[in-house]
């Protein structure tokens, strides 16, 4: 009996000391860099042993001073082998700003935020070239508050995460960002400090970039978020009634962490782009309903009016005055073969970097907290992946959801194409996303070109996921950042 009790007593220290080796590994240290964050991945690619974690805002080296996407210039942006840049010198070009916006962040009250006094915030529209500025003042927001240009390409220092590219901005401070909007498309902005508590109250709005020379200004927006339990469409409760001409567009921006549906009621309809990147070949649909993931966008083109838009779960936009509509779902419009296939200028075949992104869950601490948390690759928050490239590389990623749950993958700085689903190859227009519906049980195949240095989030934006540890990192080999991760600096 003396042997058998040693022996629990053994066990259960064990058992104790295995479970507290794991709760003591689910903490950050206090003042983290977002650099030195999660497990180096490679990709199969170089790795250099001088990953920098020093913070330091040094640069060796000369910049090369040259364009990304075709347009949105960096002052500082580049780096030679062996020299080190920190993000925020990774800026847009200098230069008087062609748009410039001034927005006020305000809270109004417990879980209710509001820019320029209003929410959703100001409809910024400004045309595909521009170099936008935009002044953020804190008002009245006590945690602070940042503002990241979602699906735009913006150079890091403008991305506008709290502890990776900027502090979070306090009361009375102001921060500026500049980018060049170089691609038209259908864009949102919002707050990514605290983001699961002040998206979810209303720190957000819309960005529409207009091509150069449209005449289009007139289009309709269609923002769709949930404040408090009420579903709300351009922050309305009741029914949407617009207006718009032929060959207008629709453009639905669905804000909320889940994904919705479209139907259209009295008419047929084109996708005419998807997450800001214009569809080749939109041919018209009936009788199909089309899925905006959480962050996801998409421009509808009506092929006659009067129409109705029914959003799933939330309420209807009624076109020029509406029609009738039915009760029921529709079979979803697949996009993987939607729309003309072209031939698009990226070797995905042989790419520099191959990465995997699998999403699972399991119990475990994080946080020193115990329950069941999302899983990347295996392991939990804070040892998440750290997907290492280098400025040129094509890389593949392969994400792989098998966590129970639906989760909108969203990569900043970068937009990617999706070359398969389930094992099946994407055969109409290049689909291009920077928010993906990643279903139970779906794998997608993506690619992109690493051409926008700095550190990037790629995360779920569900934000209560990214909150709970689904998050993980892009990080440019050569760049660091002065910014810390901690009690005043909480992204998510």
């Amino acid at each position: 009996m003396r042997v058998r009790a040693v022996l629990a007593l053994l066990g259960t220290g064990i058992l104790l000391a295995v479970i507290g080796w794991f709760w003591a590994g689910s903490f950050a240290p206090d003042d983290l860099s977002a650099a030195d964050m999660g497990d180096v991945d490679g990709g199969g690619g170089t790795v250099r042993a001088e990953r920098d974690r020093s913070g330091s805002t040094g640069m060796t080296g000369g910049g090369d001073h040259h364009d990304h996407h075709g347009g949105n210039g960096r002052d500082a942006g580049g780096h030679n082998a062996g020299g080190v840049v920190s993000v925020d010198r990774l800026v847009a070009r200098s230069g008087p700003a062609d748009r410039h916006f001034v927005l006020r962040a305000q809270q109004a009250g417990p879980h209710r935020y509001l820019i320029n006094g209003r929410t959703p915030g100001p409809v910024l529209r400004v045309r595909q070239g521009d170099l936008v500025e935009v002044k953020l003042i804190n008002e009245s927001v006590p945690n602070g508050v940042t503002l990241h240009w979602h699906g735009v390409d913006v150079p890091n220092a403008a991305d506008g995460v709290a502890g990776v590219t900027q502090d979070a901005v306090k009361i009375g401070q102001e921060y500026v960002y500049r980018f060049v909007a170089d691609r038209a498309g259908t864009f949102w902005y919002h707050s990514h400090q605290l983001s699961h508590e002040q998206v979810l109250g209303g720190l957000l709005g819309a960005l529409v970039v207009e091509p150069r020379r449209s005449t289009a200004e007139s289009d309709a927006v269609a923002l769709i978020h949930l404040y408090q339990g009420k579903r709300t469409v351009n922050g309305s409760a009741a029914r949407l009634k617009i207006n718009i001409r032929d060959g207008q567009r629709l453009r639905v921006i669905n804000t909320d962490n889940g994904p919705v549906t479209l139907q259209v009621a009295g008419a047929g309809y084109r996708v005419l782009a998807t997450d800001g990147s214009d569809v080749v070949g939109p041919t018209e649909v009936r009788d199909r309903e089309v899925t905006v993931t959480a962050g996801g966008r998409v421009d509808l083109g009506l092929d006659a009016i009067p129409a109705t838009v029914e959003i799933s779960g939330v309420g209807w936009v009624d076109v020029n005055g509406g029609a009738p509509t039915t009760a029921g779902t529709q079979p979803e419009l697949d996009l993987l073969r939607y729309g003309r296939h072209v031939p698009v200028d990226l070797q995905t075949a042989t790419p520099d970097r191959t990465f995997r992104y699998d999403l699972g869950r399991r119990p475990g601490f994080v946080r020193g907290k115990p329950g069941l948390w999302w899983t990347i690759n295996g392991k939990m928050w804070p040892k998440v992946p750290m997907f290492m490239v280098s400025e040129g590389d094509v890389v593949r990623m392969t994400i792989t959801n098998h966590s129970g749950d639906v989760h909108p993958m969203h990569l900043h700085g970068h937009r990617v194409l999706i070359l398969s689903r389930n094992g099946e190859p994407s055969t109409g227009s290049p689909w291009w996303l920077d928010s993906i519906n990643v279903r139970d049980g779906d794998t997608y195949v993506i690619a992109f070109r690493a051409d926008n240095p700095g550190i990037w989030m790629d995360h779920c934006h569900n934000l209560p996921h990214a909150a709970q540890g689904l998050i993980a990192h892009l990080m440019y080999q050569g760049v660091t950042t002065p910014y810390r991760l901690n009690d005043t600096n909480e992204p998510e």
